[in-house]
């Protein structure tokens, strides 16, 4: 199964539709996304195209499940009107013998979250810039943002199947980062 996961669409209807370009490419079966998926928020600029209702509607018409947890950005109101929940502050998958903590990762950080065990993955968005590293045995991981990235990285998302994470940039949907997990 391939999970597509994305963060920080912000809004943004050009990248949203470049996000569900590369879903479709990559044969996703279902998409994740980490938070702040409609509103920009008021310390970010406007991204390209903004339309939350564009977005809303190119969301609530995809045919395969949608998961998400609640950014700082994200309202009960965004909630009324996307088609799959949002409001969970996190979410916990298994992925065979380890957990990955999911969560947008303004309330719970990877230097304070719950409890994980080394081989653990912790997988967060907010600080729209990719990440990929181990901490204290827990993986740590972010896709960065789809529409506005942080630190010169690319607009970008990643994908999860059979233990591999890769790092696309989601203007040319190129991978540019791998990580092997052992699942």
């Amino acid at each position: 199964m391939k999970t597509v996961i994305a963060s920080d669409i912000h809004g943004s209807a050009y990248y949203c539709r470049l996000l569900l370009e590369r879903v479709k490419a990559e044969n996703a079966d279902t998409l994740l996304l980490l938070g702040d998926t409609l509103y920009h928020g008021p310390r970010n600029d406007l991204p390209r195209d903004y339309a939350p209702k564009e977005v809303t509607a190119m969301l609530t018409g995809l045919s395969i499940p949608v998961f998400g947890v609640r950014g700082n950005c994200d309202a009960e109101i965004d909630q009324t009107v996307l088609g799959f929940p949002i409001m969970a502050d996190y979410s916990l998958f298994i992925a065979g013998r380890h957990k990955i903590f999911v969560t947008h990762g303004h309330l719970c950080t990877p230097e304070e979250h719950p409890r994980l065990n080394p081989g653990d993955a912790f997988l967060f968005g907010h600080i729209h810039v990719p990440v990929c590293e181990e901490r204290g045995g827990i993986l740590i991981l972010n896709p960065g943002s789809c529409s506005i990235p942080k630190e010169s990285s690319p607009h970008s998302f990643m994908t999860y199947e059979s233990g591999v994470f890769r790092w696309i940039d989601l203007e040319s949907g190129e991978a540019y980062k791998e990580y092997r997990w052992e699942e």
